[in-house]
Formats: C-alpha cells, structure tokens, sequence
C-alpha cells in the first residue's frame, strides 16, 4: 500500500535529477500524484533547483530551498546524484586527491549532508520520512582500478543507509538502499567502452546493462510503496553480474 500523508500530495526532493536515473525516477514520480522538487547541477527549469555539490555549503541551500518550494515539509529524499569519472593512481598526488575528495564530497558528503536535514526535519516535526539512497554493485564489489574512490564512497553510501535505518526505525523513518551495476545512462557509457564495450556484457548473466527505467522503477517502490518492514533493506539491480 502507498503511503499517505492526508489529503495533501507527498513531496519527493530527487538529486541529480536532470539526466539518466535520477530524470527516470523523476518521470515515473510524476505519473503517481506526488511533487517532485529536482536538483541538478545548474538551474534547468523552474522545477529544478541548481546546486554544485561538490561545494561544502550547497547541500544546505539545497535543502532550505526544497523546502521552501515545498511549503516547509519534504517527505522523501532520495540521494541519487554522483560523479563518475576515472582517476588513475599514475597521476600526480594533488591530482588523484583532487579526484578523490570531489568524488566523496558529491557522492556521498552531500547525501549524508542531505539525509541529516532530513532526518532532523522529521525528528523535528514528529513525522515519518523516507530516504532513498542510489548506491551501486560497486559498493559491495569494488570497481576498476581507476574508481577506487567511486566504490570507496558507494560503500560509505551503503553504511551510512543502514545505520540511518537502524538508529531511526523507532521513529518512523525508514531506509531503503539500491546497488545498481552497469546501467545504459550517459554518466556510465565512457566507462562501459573503455572496459571492453559490449565484451563486458559476458560478466553479465542477463544478457544486457539495466535501463534507467527499470532503476527507477525500484526508487520509486521504496519512496512510496514498500512496506515499513522492509527498512534497511539493499535492492540488487545488476542481471546477476554479482550476487550475494
């Protein structure tokens, strides 16, 4: 069953919403009567609020400014926005921290940020909340050699949702994380080719990457349907390619 929050519509703040996952989840969102507030790097439209994450202080404007154009409650986070992008342990030592903490700040500082306003906003007001958090296989997996810090901040992502989930249950706040593998979005395609293209599909079980779709299709059942039990909870998307 859906959650409810009386007669009002439910009110979704989605990261990095303006492109592969995080605009499919935005999508389908939208086609079940809620109101979505998106974020994206820049501002893209007058429903997306523009935020640099890899900024110390974006993550608070962010939020003040969700709830502002929510009407002073959000109900649901989720944690979607990332920074993928190689960093190779051969290059220089500024380079590879400059990397390192971008990649951790976006990936996953700033939805810990995030999920502490949240959490508080609902502590606060005495209400139940959702957090979604997008992780991925690499979380559990580990990644190439020039991802350490991808799956280095996946895996914090991962720790940081299932600690939320056990501190908070009590109060109604609820937890849910999703460890997609490889996915058909622009952030993954540079990726995908420089491991060898369609070859890497032979680690893959089923066949093909997911689609978006088929992500946010999971997002959008632990924002507004899964039941309360399953708090906690890590959603595999991978076609098999890792099991556990």
């Amino acid at each position: 069953m859906a959650i409810i929050y009386g007669t009002r519509m439910p009110n979704i703040l989605v990261t990095g919403s303006s492109r592969g996952i995080g605009a499919a989840i935005r999508e389908l969102l939208e086609t079940r009567n809620v109101r979505v507030i998106g974020h994206g790097s820049a501002n893209h439209d007058e429903q997306t609020i523009g935020a640099d994450l890899s900024q110390p202080s974006a993550p608070q404007m962010l939020w003040d400014e969700a709830l502002s154009r929510a009407g002073g409650e959000i109900d649901v986070l989720i944690n979607n926005a990332g920074l993928f992008a190689a960093n190779p342990i051969d290059g220089s030592d500024i380079e590879w921290l400059d990397a390192w903490e971008d990649t951790l700040r976006i990936n996953l500082t700033s939805a810990a940020q995030l999920s502490r306003f949240a959490v508080q906003h609902w502590l606060e007001r005495g209400v139940s909340g959702r957090i979604v958090h997008i992780a991925s296989r690499a979380g559990h997996r580990g990644d190439s050699p020039a991802h350490w810090h991808y799956a280095a901040a996946k895996g914090g992502m991962l720790a940081l949702h299932k600690t939320i989930a056990r501190a908070y249950a009590g109060e109604g706040i609820l937890s849910f994380g999703i460890t997609p593998g490889f996915t058909d979005t622009s952030m993954a395609g540079d990726y995908l080719e420089s491991r060898g293209g369609p070859g890497l599909l032979a680690d893959i079980p089923l066949g093909r990457v997911a689609e978006p779709e088929e992500i946010a299709g999971i997002a959008v059942f632990c924002a507004l349907d899964a039941p309360e039990s399953m708090t906690g909870a890590t959603l595999d998307a991978n076609g098999a390619s890792y099991v556990r």
